[in-house]
């Protein structure tokens, strides 16, 4: 049974289970609900979550873990001469995992019999004519065709043996809930300390998540500065990768781009966002804000794609004949100076929103006290208003950067994608995020520099963002105690 169906069957016990253990509550005191320890609906919630949650958890483990458990066994049945390297490992166990889903494929399209895809070899010609006439493309080795078969056969006996331990986990949960329901049980000390938990286990999860994407990135990393100098990488100032060798993998000119294309966007959006915050939370009449707020966050609703099509059709073309070409600063669609007003516009409400629900937030009592002292509503606002909402604003200020150095279609359709250190706006630059994706594109080899720069790119971008963090927390606590 696929696990998707395993989680529906063990959400109806659980749900059976639920009805069932209010019901044994309520029979246990002949209706008298009184005489119970807890309510109804604990005794109900115990019974739910001790069928569901072993029998979800052991769902969750054995997901994770059963593809790295199956790859490893595979892998121990192919012969040594096609596992000679990292490089050709990965190639012939996805090989073995395309031939094994078109295996799949063909058994439930009624190509081959269950059988037939279990002794399928090489030498079946007749077999073979009708996977290609179905367009079901499989290895023809006898090596991966052997492998494939075994990938199947292992992992339809792991997902019987899931199926059975998950109903026997849920089933026993529910047993063992329903025999200690009783009028002394205190069910909801004991429903209460499973939510705790699972409220735990999800925050764990979110920090699980994170240290996943950091060490994902930190090992990739270091295998990429084992094939490739970090000197060269860290202060080259050329980006020039090829695949056949040569390459020059200097990083500065894509952290020059980023930078400043992120620095013309918050130029663009931190003044008007703020400002429209300002004037919707303190100046707007009621009716004027129901309007104008709703107007300005559809602009975070609409596609990057689309800023970014904006971006070449319209923005890109009114700089170069309005300013560029006339000042002789430059001649292209493309520039820092588009992508940088085009995600400036993008990132206006994720600084005119969030910093307007802030200075909502300050206690009138403050106005009142300013303006009962004789400040006017202007002085108010500066001295009173934005310092008691400096932390929110700098967290939005800090989203919107983080937005904006994370960007990539409005940079490849504004920007351009050349790599250069240029002091002129209105020449096309890139960023790291645009060289991640064009290195990662296509059949490419994982094993080469030009590859893996991809991860040590992305490590830096982290460790950029990381350090804004940072120094954003840093300035928000020494305002903070000063104010206080």
């Amino acid at each position: 049974m696929p696990p998707f169906w395993i989680m529906i069957s063990v959400l109806a016990l659980a749900a059976c289970a639920y009805f069932l253990g209010r019901a044994r509550a309520i029979r246990s005191v002949d209706g008298n609900t009184r005489r119970l320890h807890s309510r109804p609906g604990y005794y109900a919630w115990n019974a739910a979550l001790f069928t569901a949650v072993p029998a979800l958890m052991l769902l969750l483990v054995w997901t994770l873990a059963q593809p790295l458990a199956v790859n490893q066994v595979v892998r121990g049945h192919l012969p040594a001469d096609v596992m000679a390297d990292a490089e050709s490992r990965s190639l012939v166990l996805a090989d073995v995992q395309r031939t094994a889903r078109g295996l799949t494929a063909a058994v439930a399209r009624g190509v081959l019999s269950a059988g037939e895809a279990a002794a399928l070899g090489a030498d079946d010609a007749p077999a073979m004519e009708r996977l290609a006439e179905a367009d079901i493309e499989i290895a023809k080795t006898p090596e991966v065709l052997a492998a494939a078969r075994d990938y199947r056969r292992i992992n339809s006996a792991a997902g019987r043996v899931l199926t059975g331990l998950a109903l026997i986990l849920a089933l026993g949960g529910m047993a063992f809930a329903l025999m200690r329901t009783t009028p002394q049980f205190r069910a909801r000390n004991v429903v209460e300390q499973v939510v705790r938990g699972l409220l735990i286990l999800c925050s764990l999860i979110a920090i699980a998540t994170t240290v996943g994407i950091v060490l994902s990135l930190v090992f990739e990393s270091i295998h990429f500065f084992r094939l490739y100098p970090w000197q060269d990488f860290f202060f080259g100032t050329e980006w020039t990768p090829s695949f056949g060798g040569g390459s020059k993998l200097g990083m500065l000119p894509l952290l020059w781009g980023t930078l400043y294309i992120s620095l013309i966007a918050l130029l663009v959006a931190v003044p008007i966002g703020l400002f429209a915050a300002i004037y919707m939370s303190e100046y707007a009449t009621p009716r004027v804000r129901t309007w104008v707020k709703p107007v300005i966050e559809v602009l975070a609703g609409i596609p990057t794609i689309v800023y970014g099509l904006f971006a070449l059709v319209t923005v890109g073309p009114l700089i170069r004949d309005w300013i560029a070409i006339p000042t002789g600063l430059g001649s292209s669609n493309s520039s820092v100076m588009t992508a940088g007003i085009v995600m400036g516009i993008m990132l206006i409400p994720f600084v005119s929103s969030l910093s307007d629900d802030i200075i909502n937030a300050v206690p009138q009592s403050l106005r009142d006290g300013s303006l009962g002292l004789g400040s006017t509503p202007s002085e108010t606002i500066r001295n009173v208003v934005l310092p008691a909402a400096l932390p929110g604003i700098v967290g939005a200020i800090l989203l919107a950067a983080s937005r904006a150095i994370g960007e990539t279609m409005i940079v490849v359709l504004g920007a351009g994608a050349m790599a250069k250190i240029s002091p002129n706006p209105f020449e096309a630059m890139t960023t790291i995020t645009v060289k991640i994706v064009g290195q990662l594109t296509g059949d490419n080899d994982f094993a080469s520099p030009e590859t893996l720069v991809a991860f040590a790119l992305g490590l830096t971008l982290f460790v950029i963002t990381l350090g804004l963090n940072v120094f954003a927390l840093y300035i928000v606590r020494k305002y903070r105690e000063q104010y206080e």
